[in-house]
């Protein structure tokens, strides 16, 4: 993980049934950089734009402001909505834009949060967006606070705490082929899954375990790592 990335927050979402997902919040200088890219690919295109847009007289400089108008407000709507939460800069940052329950972005949230922009500009150079990321727990500037949305890294590698202290043991009775998958499915699972929950499911396994709470819990993982051939 990046230095940058240290620096950011960590954010947790539980569902109902006890799945933990863990997300590493960007902070204001990524984002910042972000946007000096996406700025820079739009910079280039009114450029280009200009010079075609040029030879076709008042109709041509009518085409421009319109097209760049366009561009300005939806460029990253359009990114957002249809790549993954993604604009070029974002992407090349390994950065994406979800909502704060870490489900992906919706038009509407899009929109909301890229019209406010202009607020976030206020007075120059997007100084309240950024006094408001400072002082959001979530680094959220104002179009975010609105929309409900939240920048984070993409593909941060999560490593399970216990991988180094399991050891490989094989069951003391023997397992059907539905026990062994739940047992794997369990292990692969259990990164993303809070360990009261991880405790509470292998409870279910007494039978298998002939233990409870985090005896059971360090049984399962052992036997686990017996199946997928580990330790």
């Amino acid at each position: 993980m990046s230095h940058s990335e240290l620096l950011d927050t960590s954010n947790s979402i539980e569902t109902p049934e006890g799945i933990e997902f863990t997300s590493v919040i960007a902070g204001p200088v990524p984002r910042i950089l972000a946007y000096l890219i996406d700025f820079g690919w739009r910079c280039l295109f009114y450029i280009v734009l200009a010079i075609i847009t040029a030879f076709i007289g008042d109709v041509g400089v009518g085409f421009f402001l319109v097209l760049t108008f366009l561009t300005e407000w939806f460029y990253p709507v359009f990114f957002e909505v249809f790549r993954n939460g993604q604009t070029p800069g974002k992407k090349s940052l390994n950065l994406k834009v979800v909502n704060d329950d870490l489900t992906p972005v919706n038009g509407s949230s899009s929109v909301i949060r890229n019209l406010l922009r202009s607020a976030d500009f206020i007075p120059s150079l997007y100084l309240f967006g950024i006094i408001s990321m400072v002082l959001s727990k979530k680094f959220q500037r104002l179009g975010d606070m609105a929309a409900g949305t939240i920048v984070i890294y993409v593909n941060v590698e999560q490593h399970s705490k216990t991988d180094s202290s399991v050891h490989a043991a094989p069951p003391e009775i023997p397992l059907t082929a539905e026990e062994r998958k739940a047992i794997t499915n369990f292990r692969n699972r259990s990164d993303v899954i809070s360990e009261s929950r991880q405790v509470e499911l292998t409870d279910i396994l007494e039978p298998i375990t002939g233990t409870t709470g985090s005896e059971g819990l360090n049984k399962i993982k052992a036997i686990s790592a017996w199946l997928l051939g580990r330790g």
